[in-house]
């Protein structure tokens, strides 16, 4: 199939402004998607609502982005970025201009699926942009990337607390409208590329973002038949990707072991890890009744860290292959919350400290990880293979919360697993803290065992 032309054939007029730009929009975007959560409680009591009611703020935002990765990954491997750019992020901004002058909490919900709609094209595009643009640094690249994203994962609960605090909870649209003063940056330092028609498979299409919705609805509000339509879905769009002529994703992808091994992995690690962003908000109000913007200010060193940490691990991917820092950053992140796990109860300050262990993978396990599948995907296929890789990681941030909360709401056992851990009720958070440590472990000896260096994708 004929793809759009390389960056050697074109060339960058400005790389450094390209990456700076694409840098500052995925911070945006991926901020939009967290900073919200800070604002959940003032939604509800403006428009006076049941929390099942106003959960639909982050539940029906998380459903469209991710499936909006992968549809904007398919489309990357033939239609030109400066269209794909323009189109996400002007509509990105209308809706976030709805979502600012919303009369009601109806216009809010419309305004946040625009808004997943224009903003799910960014981490699409900034995965494969250094694939395609930096190939001789695309480890370094890629490191930059991921540290943007666990930076902004971090931050963003932080900055949602001083808009809504000394603002209120409309001006987050306001601030997350901000992104489209890039655009004239990103067309300019864009190379002119091709655009290949070809037609996408909107049934495929349909049937994969209908099994997404209903599993997060189905876990996010616990309705069971919800599930029962997912796998009805689910077993319909694996017989499209087998019936169809251009399926919307192609079925040999998941042939390849290597590629199989890397998703599968990359979901357990990145679930645990926004597992532990979504739980030590709430572990950190509970057991310490701190206020938001302590909350903020203990989860800052982590969020940091992972920024200064990414262009290091991105260069170490360029220098030692990205499996060699996969398995490293696997290893290090099950360390990191054994420790977070045993020093649950102990000072704020310490728990500031203990949670840069597993913040500071962030960047890592997505840089080597990207890297590994960039490795395999033909050409081609790079936006596809790439799209499937960051839908499996928005679902599992998005189940991750969702089972974490219910664990939460459950069980609340007195004494905890890990002996070196304080008894009470921060129990049940080392517990929890300790099952992702258990779940990386596995991820990780399944790579170990399965993973081939070598082997290339057929």
């Amino acid at each position: 199939m004929e793809t759009i032309k390389q960056q050697n054939e074109i060339g960058i007029k400005n790389p450094r402004m390209l990456l700076f730009s694409i840098c500052f929009v995925l911070m945006f975007s991926v901020m939009n998607g967290t900073m919200f959560n800070i604002a959940i409680p003032d939604i509800a009591e403006a428009f006076n609502l049941m929390p099942s009611e106003v959960s639909w703020v982050m539940t029906g935002y998380i459903m469209v982005y991710s499936v909006g990765a992968l549809i904007y990954g398919k489309l990357a491997d033939t239609v030109a970025f400066k269209k794909l750019i323009t189109f996400g992020l002007t509509v990105f901004a209308i809706g976030s201009i709805i979502g600012f002058l919303a009369p009601n909490y109806y216009f809010v919900l419309v305004a946040r699926v625009i808004q997943a709609i224009g903003g799910s094209m960014m981490p699409a595009i900034a995965f494969i942009a250094p694939i395609r643009y930096f190939p001789n640094e695309r480890g370094k690249i890629l490191g930059i990337i991921a540290s943007v994203m666990a930076f902004a994962s971090g931050i963003g609960p932080i900055l949602g607390g001083v808009i809504a605090g000394f603002l209120s909870w409309q001006f987050l649209f306001l601030t997350s409208a901000l992104m489209i003063v890039t655009l004239p940056f990103l067309l300019k330092n864009l190379p002119d590329e091709e655009t290949v028609n070809v037609r996408l498979d909107y049934l495929g299409a349909s049937l994969v973002g209908v099994t997404i919705a209903s599993t997060l609805i189905g876990i996010t509000l616990g309705f069971v038949y919800s599930l029962y339509i997912a796998i009805g879905f689910g077993i319909l769009a694996v017989l499209r990707m087998f019936k169809a002529k251009n399926p919307f994703i192609p079925p040999h992808l998941f042939k390849s072991r290597n590629y199989l091994v890397a998703i599968l992995t990359s979901f357990l690690a990145v679930a645990c890890l926004f597992g532990l962003m979504f739980t030590v908000p709430i572990m950190l109000r509970e057991v310490y009744s701190l206020s938001t913007m302590e909350i903020g200010l203990v989860m800052f060193p982590g969020a940091i860290s992972a920024a200064l940490i990414g262009r290091k691990g991105g260069r170490l991917v360029d220098q030692k292959g990205a499996r060699k820092v996969y398995l490293a950053s696997l290893a290090l992140l099950s360390t990191g919350f054994l420790i977070v796990s045993s020093t649950v109860g102990l000072s704020p300050l310490i728990i500031s400290l203990m949670l840069i262990f597993p913040m500071m993978c962030f960047p890592l396990v997505q840089a080597s990880g990207a890297d590994l599948l960039a490795n395999l995907l033909a050409k081609h296929e790079t936006g596809v293979g790439m799209g499937v890789f960051n839908l499996l990681n928005f679902v599992s941030g998005a189940l991750s919360g969702a089972i974490a909360g219910v664990v939460l709401d459950l069980f609340r056992p007195e004494n905890p697993v890990n002996f070196l851990a304080l008894s009470g009720e921060s129990a049940v958070y080392s517990n929890l803290f300790l099952t992702f440590m258990g779940l990386v472990l596995i991820g990780l000896i399944a790579f170990k065992l399965v993973y081939r260096d070598g082997e290339k994708m057929a």
